[in-house]
């Protein structure tokens, strides 16, 4: 009898200061069996970012165990934080990492959604193909407040639990998709907040010069002295590679260095320069060999 497929889970809370509650939160995932191989903390998005890996059925006892953790450590009405959330545990990705996994992960994704609308009293929406191709942007746009209007007014129904916001801990976004990078990358004196936003609006898909499968926010981050920040996901590496990113943004500006948030994997990085930093780089693939 073959063993198990090993699934990931990127699971985003909305804390990225309090050590307590980050630390609180990674030993539950672990408790209930999860192997934690990355964590992401930035104080400036107020967000952590959580890799984690177990077999099915495991993997859905660690996302609820951190779930609650969370919960009861978090409350989004005294928040700070620049990253887009609509909840304390904003967004649990489940990750399958080739064609053979894609339907484990599916499963294991609406198992996750059914039991934090359930035990946890989230209401949790699907999206991605779960939810035929609806996006997090959508989910997010306005934020919470804007969120629970639209379920007051009904224009939204959760995939499942309750039909109004959890008072402290507001809503969960649920799904199952192939590796998704998370990248940042910081620009160089004097570029500044309006550079960035030009960047971010030019390539993000749909822009002027938009690449595919990329989406793009512009920061400022105060804990790094104000440095603008150009914030990536790229949804698939193979038709965007890094060092692919990084020439569309040098085209337009200075780059000071990069981050990865999170593993990605080690393809990512072809022709990436040795010039350019990147800070927390770490593979998926190592990190599962440890």
């Amino acid at each position: 009898m073959s063993a198990p497929p090993v699934l990931l889970a990127v699971p985003n809370v909305s804390e990225g200061r309090d050590r307590g509650i980050i630390d609180d939160v990674a030993s539950a995932h672990a408790r209930a069996g999860a192997q934690v191989l990355d964590l992401h903390t930035d104080p400036d998005h107020g967000r952590t970012v959580f890799t984690l890996a177990a077999p099915p059925h495991t993997m859905a006892d660690a996302l609820v165990a951190g779930a609650e953790a969370a919960i009861a450590r978090i409350d989004l009405t005294t928040h700070t934080g620049l990253h887009p959330h609509v909840g304390a545990v904003d967004v649990v990705p489940v990750v399958f990492l080739d064609d053979d996994r894609r339907g484990a992960a599916c499963a294991e994704a609406l198992v996750v959604a059914d039991r934090f609308g359930d035990e946890l009293g989230l209401p949790v929406f699907l999206y991605g193909d779960l939810a035929g191709g609806r996006t997090r942007a959508e989910l997010r746009r306005g934020g919470r407040q804007e969120l629970a209007r639209r379920l007051q007014r009904r224009e939204l129904q959760p995939d499942f639990g309750p039909d109004a916001l959890h008072p402290t801990a507001g809503a969960t976004l649920v799904a199952a998709r192939a590796p998704l990078i998370a990248f940042n990358i910081e620009l160089a004196p004097p570029a500044t907040l309006a550079d960035a936003r030009r960047i971010a609006a030019d390539i993000r898909e749909g822009g002027r010069s938009g690449l595919p499968g990329v989406r793009a926010l512009a920061f400022a981050l105060p804990a790094r002295g104000g440095v603008a920040q150009v914030s990536f996901n790229v949804e698939d590496h193979r038709a965007v590679p890094l060092a692919r990113l990084l020439h569309a943004v040098e085209r337009r500006a200075p780059v000071a260095e990069a981050e990865l948030v999170g593993l990605a994997p080690r393809a990512a990085f072809d022709g990436w320069p040795d010039r350019v930093p990147v800070r927390n780089r770490a593979s998926v693939e190592d990190a599962l060999r440890s």
